[in-house]
């Protein structure tokens, strides 16, 4: 498919106008702020969700690139990534998380913090990567100083949105979005900021299966070990 052929990409969420749900986007104000760190590879997938995040919320950062000498040359601002969190890439399972909790702190040895509640208070910011698991670890090692950082476990007690239509390496993986949304909604104890999102990303989704069953789009081949699982495709519309 030339380029010329291709159809129209959103300026806020990079979609093909089938997929997009922008409009309809009310952005939330959120008072921890998101930092999204994206390996570049990752950047033109029809089902990410990062720059859908970054519209949904009126404090999120989205960087593209690989490493950051600091976390205040990410954000062209002072900051200490010592009052920030970041989404923990290690050895931590479900299994070994408190059940109660959907948002877990761990030190250094991937275990979870005696007092909880202490450790999660007066965070400023969160960090996640976007990309695959193997990217994401990339992104993890090429920028020291997020373990400067406190790390955070996501423990959900649903599955992700995405169902079928992507396959994870493991149960409790969640899209961007949907890390974003459980992270922040539990860090301000407000409920709303993950109904929201996840209102916005059943949207998108509910537009990728339309796309689907009109043959607009081909399924997304599953993954492959060790890499990143490949996109599904826009199909290429005659000329006329």
């Amino acid at each position: 498919m030339q380029d010329s052929d291709a159809p129209p990409l959103c300026p806020h969420c990079a979609k093909p106008d089938f997929l997009c749900v922008c409009e309809s986007v009310e952005p939330i104000d959120n008072k921890v702020a998101l930092l999204i760190l994206q390996h570049p590879q990752e950047q033109d997938r029809l089902l990410g969700t990062a720059r859908l995040t970054k519209r949904a919320l009126q404090n999120a950062e989205l960087k593209i690139g690989l490493s950051w000498p600091s976390l205040a040359k990410v954000l062209g601002r002072e900051a200490n990534p010592a009052d920030w969190a970041v989404l923990h890439l290690g050895a931590a399972h479900a299994k070994t998380l408190p059940r109660e909790r959907e948002l877990i702190v761990l030190d250094k040895k991937g275990e979870p913090l005696p007092d909880q509640d202490r450790a999660l208070a007066g965070v400023k910011g969160v960090v996640i990567f976007d990309g695959s698991w193997a990217q994401a670890k990339t992104l993890w090692w090429r920028n020291p100083w997020v373990l400067k950082a406190k790390r955070l476990a996501l423990n959900p007690k649903k599955p992700s949105l995405y169902g079928n239509l992507r396959r994870e390496p493991r149960r409790e993986a969640l899209s961007t979005l949907e890390a974003a949304a459980l992270a922040l909604s539990r860090l301000e104890k407000r409920p709303a900021i993950e109904t929201a999102l996840l209102k916005d990303f059943s949207a998108m989704l509910d537009k990728y299966r339309a796309a689907l069953a009109s043959d607009a789009v081909t399924p997304a081949a599953p993954a492959r070990k060790g890499g990143a699982p490949r996109r599904g495709r826009k199909k290429a519309v005659p000329a006329k």
